[in-house]
């Protein structure tokens, strides 16, 4: 039986869609990421803009945390909770990790690059100095969902 959702998670992971439908538009990857202080306001949001920008490193978890520290004057982002539609990947752990965010909250589970305990679990490795809170499968079906329809169009169109 699965753990009951808190609905503030619920709800952010719901805004994180909208994120991730966002990046429909520029034919990325959708996924969307919001970042919530502990006061429980938006701090930051970000989506997948690898195709809009040719940039590698432009994952939605990335994008909101350089806004999140860009609007708060500070990479240390030690009250803040991640939401993220799709779990992230190693380059996105890391990033979660360099900023020390204390909490990620994700949707779909990643089988072939996630790295918050599917492939990999970085976040919570015990030989790094840091470890973070992970609760996964909040709108997990939604998130899903998404990310299928998404590449089912892909391969249509190839």
């Amino acid at each position: 039986m699965p753990l009951p959702v808190d609905p503030a998670d619920r709800t952010w992971m719901l805004r994180a869609l909208d994120e991730a439908r966002a990046a429909l538009a520029t034919a990325d990857v959708p996924v969307g990421a919001v970042i919530v202080g502990a006061d429980g306001r938006l701090v930051a949001t970000g989506l997948n803009a690898r195709e809009a920008r040719q940039d590698p490193t432009a994952h939605a978890e990335v994008e909101a945390i350089r806004a999140a520290a860009a609007a708060s004057g500070d990479w240390h982002l030690t009250d803040v909770t991640l939401y993220v539609t799709l779990e992230p990947c190693v380059m996105c752990a890391g990033a979660i990790l360099a900023a020390r965010i204390p909490r990620v909250v994700f949707g779909a589970w990643d089988e072939k690059a996630g790295a918050a305990g599917s492939i990999y679990d970085v976040l919570r490795d015990r030989r790094l100095n840091h470890r973070v809170e992970v609760v996964a499968g909040v709108e997990a079906d939604a998130c899903s969902a998404l990310l299928t329809d998404f590449f089912r169009s892909a391969d249509r169109l190839a």
